[in-house]
C-alpha cells in the first residue's frame, strides 16, 4: 500500500472535485505576461527590421538582370528592353565556373546590354565589313544589339574592338530575364572559340545550371491545361477525408480490429516466408561459418543464420503483440469509444475542420514576411562601379588603374584603351545596415522559428478550447456552446498569448539548435572521422528526442491551458503528471489514433492517385468530351500536384481530427479523477465509455436541479 501510494504521489495528485467546474473556465486571467511582453516586444523589433530591410534593400537585383552599367533590364528608361543580351556567352563558361557566376548575380565578364527581344538567326561579322560604319552592319539591318549612344559612323572593327556591339549573335530564347542559346540551332563558325562541339557543351553547362527553358515552360504549360482537374482531384480529397471522419462513428471498432488483424497477418506471413527460405537453405547446407565475416552485407541472405534471427525475431513481435491484445483489450476498446466520440465531436462543430484554413494563412503570412525581409536584407548596400576593359594587356591601358571606382553617368572616353568602361562591380557591404546584415538575418530566422511555432500553439490551443467545451457539456448538444470555435479563439487571444509564446520560445530554440547541428555536420562532413561522426550523430539523436518530447508536452500543455486557464508551467507539470498517472492507456490510445489516421491517409492519398494516374493517362474511357483527359507533355506532373495536394488536405483534417482525439482523452482521464458517477459528482463521459468502465450515471441528463449542484 506504501508502495503505491508513494507511486502516486510522484505522478501528483488526482485531481478533486470542483462544484464550479462546468468546462472551459470563463472567469480567468492572463498569463506569462512577462513573456507575452516580450513576445510583442520582439514582434515590434521584426517589423522594424522589416522596415529597414524595405529601406535599404534593393530586390530588384534578383528579379531583373543588369546590363554592363548596372541599369535593370525592363524598368525604368529600360522598360522596353526586359532582356540581356550576353555579348560572349561562352566567357562566362570559358573564363570561370558557373557556380562563380551564379554567386555574382550572372554577371560576365563580357559586355551585356538590355535589348527589347532576343536574336532569332545566327549571325557573324564578315571580314569584309570590318571596314563599313555600324549603322550600315547593325542599325540598318534591324540589329540593335549595340550598347546605347554608339554613334552611327563608328567602324565596326574600332565597335568589336572596345565591345561596343557584338561580333556575334545565336539564335536565342529568354530564360530567367536573359538571352540563352538555343541548343537545337545550327551554329556558325566563330572567332575565339575551338569548335562548335565546345559550344554545344558550354551551351548546355549554361542551360542545365539554370534550369532548362522548355522543359519550364512545358510546365508552366501542362499546369495550365490540367489546373482545373487538379482542382477536382483535391476536392475529392476533400470529400473523401471528411467522410473518413464522420463515418468513423459507425466504423472504428471494425476498422481498428480488420486494422490489428491485418498486421498480425503480415507477420505471420513474414514468419512463413523467413521459415521457407531457412528450411531451403538449411537443407542446402549453407551456413555462416562458410561465409565468415564480410562487408557484403547482400552476402548475409543466402546464409540460414540469416533468416532463422529472422523467424525468431518475428515470432517475438507476433507474440507480444497477441499478448498485448489479450491483456491490453480493455483499454483498446476504450481508446476506440474515444476515436467515436471524437467523430462525433467534429460532426457537432463541423467549423473546426476548416480552422487548419486559418492555421495555413498564418503561417504563409509568416514565411512570406521573413523571405521578403531576408531578400531585402541580403539586397542591401549601395552600386559600386569600377573601371573595366576587355583586355587590360592591350596598348595604351598599362597606365589606366583597372577596377577602380568610377561614375556610371560619365563613361571614360579614352580612346588609348580600348573598351574602357565604367561596369556594376557588385553592392557595397560598408554602411551599419551591412555591418549588421548577419545579426538581422539571425534575428529574422528567430523570428520566423518563433511566429511559425506561435502559430501552430494558437491552432492547437483553439482546437482544444472547443472540443472540451463539447466534453464538458452534460446534456449534448444543447450544453454545447453556440459559438465554441469562435469563442476559444478570442479566450485565447486575450488571455494565452504570452502562455503560447512561452511554449513555442522554448521548441524553436531547439530547432534552431538541431539546424546549427546539421549546418555544422554539413561543413565537417569530409574532414569527419568515425568517431567524430559517432558522436554528431548521438548529438542530433539527442536533440531530435528532445524535439519530439517538447512538441508532445506543448500540445497537452495548451489542452490544459485551454480548460483551466492557467501559465504554461503548471499547465505543462500538470498535463504531464496526468498522463504518467494512466501511462498505459496514453500508449494505447496513441498508438491506436496513429494507426488508424495512417490508414485514412493511405486510403485519401492513395485513392486520389490511383484516380488521377487512371484519369491523366486518358485510362478511364467513354466520359464524353467534356471530361475528356487534357493532352499533356508530361501525364505525371498533375498526378504529382494532385498527390501532394491530398497529402495536405488529409493531413490538415486529420491534424484536427487527431487534437480531438487528445483533448477529450485528457478531459477523459479528468473526468475518471473528479466524479464518482454520484448525483452529485456525475460523470460527463459518454454512455459507451461508462459500459466499458462498468460504471453508471446515478445523474440524469435531462435534471437541471442535479446538474446544478
Amino acid at each position: 500500500m506504501g508502495g503505491k501510494q508513494d507511486g502516486d504521489e510522484a505522478c501528483g495528485k488526482p485531481a478533486k472535485y470542483d462544484p464550479s467546474f462546468r468546462g472551459p473556465i470563463k472567469n480567468r486571467s492572463c498569463t506569462d505576461i512577462i513573456c507575452c511582453i516580450f513576445f510583442l516586444a520582439f514582434i515590434l523589433g521584426y517589423i522594424v527590421v522589416g522596415i529597414v530591410a524595405w529601406v535599404y534593400g534593393d530586390p530588384r537585383q534578383v528579379l531583373y538582370p543588369r546590363n554592363s552599367t548596372g541599369a535593370y533590364c525592363g524598368v525604368g528608361a529600360n522598360k522596353d528592353k526586359p532582356y540581356l543580351l550576353y555579348f560572349n556567352i561562352f566567357s562566362c563558361i570559358l573564363a570561370t565556373n558557373i557556380i562563380t557566376v551564379a554567386e555574382n548575380g550572372l554577371q560576365c565578364p563580357t559586355s551585356q546590354v538590355c535589348v527589347s527581344s532576343c536574336p532569332e538567326v545566327a549571325w557573324t561579322v564578315e571580314v569584309s565589313q570590318f571596314s563599313q560604319n555600324v549603322g550600315e552592319v547593325f542599325y540598318t539591318a534591324n540589329r540593335n544589339f549595340c550598347l546605347p549612344g554608339v554613334p552611327w559612323d563608328m567602324p565596326v572593327i574600332q565597335s568589336l574592338q572596345q565591345e561596343l556591339c557584338p561580333s556575334f549573335l545565336l539564335p536565342s530564347a529568354p530564360a530567367l530575364g536573359r538571352c540563352l542559346p538555343l541548343l537545337n540551332s545550327t551554329l556558325p563558325e566563330l572567332p575565339g572559340i575551338s569548335s562548335n562541339t565546345s559550344i554545344s557543351q558550354g551551351i548546355s553547362g549554361v542551360l542545365d545550371s539554370l534550369n532548362a527553358r522548355d522543359i519550364t515552360v512545358k510546365i508552366f504549360e501542362d499546369v495550365a491545361q490540367s489546373w482545373y482537374w487538379i482542382l477536382v482531384a483535391l476536392a475529392v480529397a476533400l470529400v473523401l477525408s471528411l467522410l473518413f471522419i464522420l463515418l468513423l462513428r459507425l466504423v472504428a471498432g471494425p476498422l481498428v480490429l480488420v486494422l490489428i488483424l491485418g498486421v498480425l497477418g503480415v507477420l505471420a506471413y513474414g514468419i512463413y516466408h523467413c521459415w521457407e527460405e531457412y528450411r531451403v537453405l538449411r537443407d542446402k547446407g549453407a551456413s555462416i561459418t562458410q561465409l565468415g565475416v564480410t562487408t557484403n552485407l547482400s552476402a548475409y541472405r543466402n546464409v540460414q543464420e540469416t533468416w532463422l534471427a529472422a523467424v525468431i525475431v518475428l515470432a517475438v513481435l507476433e507474440g507480444t503483440l497477441l499478448l498485448l491484445l489479450i491483456f491490453l483489450r480493455q483499454r483498446i476498446r476504450i481508446a476506440i469509444a474515444l476515436l467515436k466520440e471524437a467523430s462525433k465531436a467534429v460532426g457537432q462543430m463541423m467549423s473546426t475542420l476548416f480552422y487548419p484554413l486559418v492555421t495555413f494563412v498564418l503561417l504563409l503570412i509568416c514565411i512570406v514576411y521573413w523571405a521578403m525581409t531576408a531578400l531585402y536584407l541580403a539586397t542591401s548596400g549601395q552600386p559600386q562601379y569600377v573601371l573595366w576593359a576587355p583586355n587590360a594587356s592591350l596598348p595604351g591601358c598599362e597606365k589606366v588603374q583597372m577596377n577602380t571606382s568610377c561614375n556610371p553617368m560619365s563613361q571614360p572616353m579614352n580612346s588609348s584603351c580600348p573598351g574602357l568602361r565604367c561596369v556594376f562591380q557588385s553592392y557595397s557591404s560598408t554602411g551599419l545596415v551591412q555591418r549588421s546584415l548577419f545579426n538581422l538575418q539571425i534575428y529574422g530566422i528567430l523570428g520566423l522559428f518563433w511566429t511559425l511555432n506561435w502559430v501552430l500553439a494558437l491552432g492547437q490551443c483553439v482546437l482544444a478550447g472547443a472540443f472540451a467545451s463539447f466534453y464538458w457539456a452534460f446534456q449534448k448538444p444543447q450544453d454545447i456552446p453556440t459559438f465554441p470555435l469562435s469563442s476559444s479563439f478570442i479566450r485565447t487571444l486575450r488571455y494565452h498569448t504570452g502562455s503560447l509564446a512561452f511554449g513555442a520560445l522554448i521548441l524553436s530554440l531547439v530547432q534552431i539548435a538541431r539546424v546549427i547541428l546539421e549546418y555544422i555536420d554539413n561543413k565537417l562532413r569530409g574532414a569527419q572521422n568515425p568517431v567524430a561522426r559517432c558522436i554528431m550523430c548521438c548529438f542530433k539523436c539527442c536533440l531530435w528526442c528532445l524535439e519530439k518530447f517538447i512538441k508532445f508536452l506543448n500540445r497537452n500543455a495548451y489542452i490544459m491551458i485551454a480548460i483551466y486557464g492557467k501559465n504554461f508551467c503548471v499547465s505543462a507539470k500538470n498535463a504531464f503528471m496526468l498522463l504518467m498517472r494512466n501511462i498505459v492507456r496514453v500508449v494505447v490510445l496513441d498508438k491506436v489514433t496513429d494507426l488508424l489516421l495512417l490508414f485514412g491517409k493511405l486510403l485519401v492519398v492513395g485513392g486520389v492517385g490511383v484516380l488521377s494516374f487512371f484519369f491523366f493517362t486518358g485510362r478511364i474511357r467513354g466520359l464524353g468530351r467534356d471530361f475528356e483527359n487534357p493532352s499533356l507533355n508530361y501525364y505525371w506532373l498533375p498526378i504529382m500536384i494532385s498527390i501532394l495536394g491530398a497529402y495536405v488536405i488529409a493531413s490538415g483534417f486529420f491534424s484536427v481530427f487527431g487534437m480531438c482525439v487528445d483533448t477529450l482523452f485528457l478531459c477523459f482521464l479528468e473526468d475518471l479523477e473528479r466524479n464518482d458517477g454520484s448525483p452529485d459528482r456525475p460523470y460527463y463521459m459518454p454512455t459507451s465509455l461508462l459500459k466499458i468502465l462498468g460504471k453508471k450515471n446515478e445523474a440524469f441528463p435531462g435534471d437541471k436541479k442535479k446538474k446544478n449542484k
